[in-house]
């Protein structure tokens, strides 16, 4: 790089003795790095999270070798390619919403627990699922046997909805709902509790997970096959274009990706290409770019290796941008903001010495703010060992109004900024994630590499990698395996799900369907199948069932005879 190309890039491009900054690392290396330089006798590797290899040192070198521009690669906070976040003031405008993911139980206990963490500080809520309501089955069926408001709430119907937010002003608050097979089963259950209510559902608010791509790449809780699946997400973006503009219908999410054993850049890449599927799939529909992609929303995973991840975050609003504004063609600037929650990492998280957790989701925390997010679950200390007890979920919380009220972190924007590691690092990601993307184009999509296993292998591969380390003791995890307690014993509280759960959910369930209109049930089905062969938007006529007291199960069942069901090849 010339030394006039340099300055235009904002660097001198020399170092104070005249030289390149490449001259001088190089002599610095050679005199002072190797024959001055003491190194540790153990058998770390110095790679991330991801097992990446990183470098011991970056400098202004680098800039200087790539001609990296900051006016290109950076911008203001606010404008493209929003590298430094998606609004001017970021957290001096406005903090990120503190949303804490809670549910379990029957939806009474549940709704007396978020009424605790509203009364406590928390500014969103977000609606944990029990595993039969995940896999769309009714409290009462025989598979729900035993999981009954075990790892969640249970909802089987539109009244466990309406007992979920009694007393809580559901037009007041934003609702974040972490479902997906049952998605828009569960939406209509929640648009007519609040119509119920009186509350129209142009004034709700909140977040749809829905994203069912994602399952059938990590999470495997899917119902139906691929294509009626991705067609249930587009019925979802149109409704909630129509009629509900407050309402983010789907939240693209990469968290499960990452905890199912990926690497930083593949839940990048893999996240992201799941978003553009149904971005495209809903264009091809008729929809104008810029009347939804304001509200599709993202969900990603902030894990322990703190600079991997922020240079993930801001890598994600680059790449993001860029194809929404040049491939998309969106014309409003808001169509190209991504926009972000992050979930502290679960797999982070230990059984044992439990109570380094706060330390781990402190952190992690610190990189999804210092990343730019807009929202934020904390993780509880004893979530490896239970849902979380009510102490527990408290410091959780608590961890985040530290660092929003005491840290001075909120006070400006994408501090880190310029930082030769964290640039290099951002970087990177957004390099590999690229690489990434473009492989899975090239073999026609995400539809296509979920069917030949592709997102599957490479996820074990990245997995078993990391174990390896793990096993060899490349990297240490305290408490695990480095820095262990001899007969510990676990003196944290732990939540039980009593036996009372599922009884009291069958029996509700039971009294439901002896107190509706079943003639009302089946015409409001009959119309549900009809609306499914025809392939019409399912949104009113699930809405309709809802009204009508139809369970979930009944539902899914009556869809999946339309649309059929989806089992898994096993790829190795």
């Amino acid at each position: 790089m010339s030394k006039n190309t340099a300055k235009q890039n904002g660097h001198n491009g020399y170092s104070p003795d005249g030289g390149s900054f490449a001259d001088d690392r190089k002599r610095w290396e050679e005199q002072v790095y190797k024959p001055r330089g003491k190194f540790r006798k153990d058998n770390i590797a110095f790679t991330t999270v991801s097992s990446a290899e990183v470098p011991h040192i970056v400098g202004p070198e680098y800039f200087e070798q790539t001609g990296w521009n900051p006016k290109e690669k950076l911008g203001w906070p606010g404008e493209y390619p929003f590298t430094r976040g998606v609004h001017p003031t970021l957290y001096r405008g406005k903090l990120w919403t503190m949303r804490q993911f809670a549910g379990f139980g029957t939806p009474r206990e549940t709704n007396e627990r978020y009424k605790y963490l509203l009364e406590n500080g928390q500014t969103g809520l977000s609606v944990a699922f029990d595993l039969p309501t995940l896999m769309g089955h009714d409290a009462d069926e025989p598979i729900s046997l035993g999981e009954v408001g075990v790892c969640g709430v249970a909802v089987s119907s539109r009244e466990d909805m309406d007992i979920l937010f009694d007393g809580i002003e559901m037009d007041k608050v934003t609702t974040s709902m972490t479902i997906n097979g049952p998605a828009a089963i569960i939406w209509a259950f929640f648009i007519a509790a609040a119509e119920r209510k009186g509350i129209s559902r142009d004034k709700l608010a909140g977040t749809l997970q829905n994203d069912i791509l994602k399952e059938f790449i990590a999470q495997k809780e899917f119902i139906f096959p691929p294509d009626p699946s991705v067609k249930l997400v587009v019925d979802t973006i149109e409704f909630a274009t129509n009629e509900m503009p407050l309402w983010n219908s789907v939240s693209v999410s990469g968290y499960h990706i990452r905890e199912a054993g990926s690497t930083a850049a593949q839940e990048l890449a893999f996240t992201l290409m799941d978003g553009f599927c149904y971005t495209e799939e809903a264009m091809k529909r008729g929809l104008d770019i810029d009347a939804f992609a304001p509200r599709i929303s993202h969900f990603f995973n902030s894990h322990i290796d703190f600079f991997e991840e922020i240079g993930k975050f801001r890598a994600a609003r680059r790449i993001y941008s860029d194809r929404l504004r040049n491939r998309y063609n969106a014309k409003n600037e808001r169509s190209w903001l991504l926009r972000f929650h992050t979930q502290t990492a679960g797999c982070s998280l230990t059984a044992q010495q439990p109570e380094n957790n706060i330390v781990r989701t402190a952190t992690e925390a610190l990189a999804g703010v210092l990343g730019g997010t807009q929202s934020l679950h904390t993780n509880s200390m004893d979530e490896t060992l239970a849902l979380p007890s009510e102490k527990a979920v408290t410091i959780a919380l608590r961890t985040q109004q530290i660092l929003a009220y005491e840290t001075g972190v909120a006070n400006v924007m994408d501090p880190l900024a310029g930082s030769y590691y964290v640039e290099w690092m951002t970087d990177k990601l957004e390099k590999e994630a690229q690489e990434y993307i473009q492989r899975i184009e090239d073999m026609g999509g995400v539809v296509a590499g979920i069917e030949n296993g592709f997102f599957q292998k490479e996820i074990a591969r990245a997995a078993y990698t990391h174990q390896q380390e793990l096993d060899r003791k490349e990297r240490l995890i305290v408490g695990v395996n480095a820095f262990q307690k001899k007969n510990e014993k676990i003196e944290i509280p732990i939540l039980k799900i009593g036996k009372h759960v599922q009884q009291e959910q069958i029996q509700r369930l039971k009294d439901l369907r002896e107190r509706r209109d079943n003639t009302k049930v089946e015409e409001t089905l009959k119309a549900l199948h009809t609306a499914c062969a025809d392939g019409e938007n399912v949104m009113p006529y699930l809405i309709d069932c809802a009204h009508a007291d139809v369970t979930m199960g009944e539902m899914v069942k009556t869809m999946e005879s339309v649309y059929g069901t989806y089992v898994e090849t096993s790829h190795f």
